[in-house]
């Protein structure tokens, strides 16, 4: 399994209503240090076979970086809204309640 399927199997298990981050990913497919590469799956993430639920990947610190990658303004706003979430300059309000940790939830 290349980079990027590894990437989109670990996103495809994000809880609904949960997020997580580009760095908790890359953590858990044994690539620390790589959360730029998560990021980069993450906008090619459109044109993949299955639904990627990239929205409810953020940075560290729960912000919405990648938002620019879902073609519709505040798209990723709107997903993530739409899960319960409430989204202030960007930012998720309770990132850290809602933070899912790959490595924790599915035993790695």
């Amino acid at each position: 399994m290349n980079f990027f399927e590894q990437v989109y199997a670990i996103a495809l298990k994000i809880p609904h209503g949960r997020v997580t981050s580009y760095g908790a990913i890359a953590a858990a497919i044994g690539s620390k240090g790589s959360s730029r590469m998560v990021g980069y799956a993450m906008a090619e993430s459109h044109h993949h076979e299955n639904r990627i639920p990239a929205h409810r990947v953020v940075n560290r610190n729960g912000i919405l970086t990648g938002k620019h990658h879902f073609g519709i303004e505040n798209e990723m706003q709107k997903r993530l809204e739409s899960e319960g979430h409430i989204i202030v300059d960007d930012k998720i309000k309770g990132f850290s309640e809602a933070f899912w940790d790959p490595m924790t939830e599915l035993g790695l």
